[in-house]
């Protein structure tokens, strides 16, 4: 089991559902798309980061995983101050986001601290 994999891949699933009804239900397409954007690049940075050429690279893609994470967290609040998304999706979502974004700075941290 690979705690970050699994999990921003179940938030990418997450996403894609939260997208899918922004355009069927909402017919919001612009915060929408950029949410999904963002939300399923965080999974993907962390598969290119598994097979990362160095340490610095592998910190590198990590760091933009972390990036994306908290771009991430802006489109969920945005939808939610917008009213596009409700409390319920949106604490669902952002608690995730959360999760994600504090497993991702814990292995830059330890990878940072295993680099010298």
């Amino acid at each position: 089991m690979n705690l970050i994999k699994d999990k921003s891949f179940s938030f990418a699933l997450d996403i894609i559902k939260c997208y899918k009804s922004l355009l069927t239900e909402k017919k919001e397409y612009v915060m929408s798309k950029q949410l999904l954007r963002s939300g399923t690049a965080i999974g993907a940075l962390y598969r290119e980061a598994e097979h990362a050429e160095s340490k610095a690279d592998f910190i590198h893609k990590m760091a933009m995983a972390q990036k994306e994470s908290n771009e991430t967290l802006y489109w969920i609040d945005l939808l939610k101050a917008s009213e596009y998304i409700d409390k319920d999706v949106y604490c669902a979502l952002k608690t995730k986001n959360d999760s994600i974004n504090k497993i991702i700075s814990s292995i830059i941290l330890t990878t940072k601290s295993r680099k010298g």
